[in-house]
């Protein structure tokens, strides 16, 4: 009997408030729930020939720890810093030493927002950035990773 190779683990890490989407600003953010970005992210990964570690934290230091654990069990990660995006160093830090690929992503378009949004640390440790595509943009990164994991050696 054969054993099938374990699926690629990818962790979709979700950063603060986005345990709000579905409430926070719907004329923003759409009226898609977290539990709804899963599902979405459990299809494309199902559809693709990938696991994921699907999560959500408020918390900095969390989200600092998820990405230190991905060094070692995580082909990649698919991160929607929210709100960190713009202010955490740490995060950025915590990305690159993960030495796997990163894609970020945003629901909304940031470069259409407040200026204090244009900028983001995580874009620096990224491969990509999806941004302004809503949910789908989730699915379309999960894409992206599993390209990205077909063309490395």
């Amino acid at each position: 009997m054969s054993h099938a190779a374990p699926l690629p683990l990818i962790a979709v890490l979700n950063g603060p408030n986005l345990n709000m989407l579905g409430l926070r600003q719907p004329h923003l953010y759409g009226s898609a729930t977290l539990d709804d970005v899963e599902q979405l992210c459990a299809e494309a990964a199902e559809e693709l020939g990938l696991a994921i570690d699907f999560r959500q934290t408020n918390g900095e230091g969390e989200l600092i720890s998820w990405v230190q654990e991905c060094r070692d069990r995580a082909a990649a990660i698919v991160i929607n810093p929210g709100g960190y995006s713009h202010t955490s160093v740490a995060l950025m830090d915590a990305l690159f030493a993960a030495e796997c690929p990163v894609i970020e992503v945003h629901v909304t378009n940031i470069h259409r927002r407040e200026e204090f949004r244009h900028h983001s640390y995580v874009s620096k440790a990224a491969v990509g950035v999806i941004c302004g595509l809503g949910i789908r943009g989730y699915a379309l990164a999960l894409t992206a990773v599993a390209d990205l994991l077909t063309e490395r050696p």
